[in-house]
């Protein structure tokens, strides 16, 4: 059986008359932008972790830099490569750029040598990020277990900055033991502002310690909302997704209003290198924020 194949004729296309763009400058101009900035402020909160505050050396560049809750960026530390750490701090701010960093490799561990002054480089902001204007006259639920106080911080800023537009917040914060609690010096903060609730838990108390001691989701036991009305945002290593995830579902939060940040061996932040990859899917590009709806369907996301 003999097929005609009719010739394709590529002058038909809109994109053939068009003036090429071989630097893609209007796509890629978030991509390849280095922020030159420098560390201006170092705040010891663990043994392994610490909180770095970075300004962008030029200063109409700091003015024009902005993020929302929920974005990263890829944070170049010169002759060691760069590392993708999400914004912890308030996205009206726009004094410096707030990063808690862990000391887990060759990038980390020298910026936790470095000091005051020292010269780093900063692409993006990367990534999706949290639907804070959705959320708005709806309860929120703000949890986060380990090192996830960091990402969930720049939502608690948005909601405490904003508060006449949500309803009553619920922050609850989970770690292995005290002395790895993050942020405990903003705790009295955060408990002082009208219809925001604070809870701490460890999994393994000290002589120190006169918190609730458990899993996180011993937090949520009593705890009455209204499902419908409820938006939650959970942060923190994967394993922990599916315990809350499933007792909030139990709580009447519908899969669709829970989000989650979900920081999978994010390497570029542009998709190229393919380590973030879930099937079709680029954490980096994709998420890292996504609801718990599209998580359960991505095989081996958690």
């Amino acid at each position: 059986m003999n097929i005609l194949l009719h010739r394709y004729d590529i002058t038909q296309e809109d994109d053939f008359h068009a003036l090429p763009d071989f630097n893609r400058k209007a796509t890629l101009q978030h991509v390849d932008k280095v922020y030159k900035a420098e560390i201006t402020n170092i705040i010891r909160l663990t043994e392994m972790e610490k909180l770095f505050h970075f300004r962008i050396l030029d200063p109409k560049e700091r003015d024009t830099f902005s993020f929302l809750p929920g974005q990263f960026v890829m944070l170049e530390v010169p002759g060691y490569g760069e590392v993708p750490i999400s914004i912890s701090g308030s996205p009206t701010n726009k004094g410096y750029v707030e990063l808690c960093i862990r000391k887990a490799g060759v990038v980390t561990s020298m910026l936790h040598r470095a000091g005051r002054g020292a010269r780093v480089g900063i692409r993006g902001p990367f990534g999706t990020h949290f639907p804070m204007g959705k959320m708005k006259g709806s309860d929120i639920l703000l949890i986060a277990g380990g090192l996830g106080l960091a990402p969930l911080r720049a939502p608690i800023f948005h909601v405490t900055e904003n508060r006449s537009d949500y309803r009553n917040v619920h922050i609850m914060y989970g770690t292995k033991d005290p002395s790895q609690l993050l942020f405990d010096y903003q705790y009295k903060q955060w408990e002082r502002i009208d219809g925001v609730n604070l809870s701490v838990i460890v999994e393994r108390a000290d002589d120190t310690w006169k918190g609730p001691v458990g899993l996180i989701t011993k937090l949520m036991d009593g705890m009455k909302i209204v499902g419908d009305e409820t938006y939650a945002i959970v942060c923190g290593p994967p394993v922990m997704f599916k315990f809350v995830c499933n007792q909030l579902g139990k709580m009447g939060v519908p899969m669709h209003r829970m989000f989650v940040s979900l920081e999978r061996r994010m390497h570029c932040g542009m998709g190229k290198c393919c380590r973030c990859n879930i099937g079709s899917t680029y954490t980096c590009v994709d998420g890292p924020v996504f609801d718990y709806w599209s998580v359960m369907n991505l095989k081996e996301a958690i």
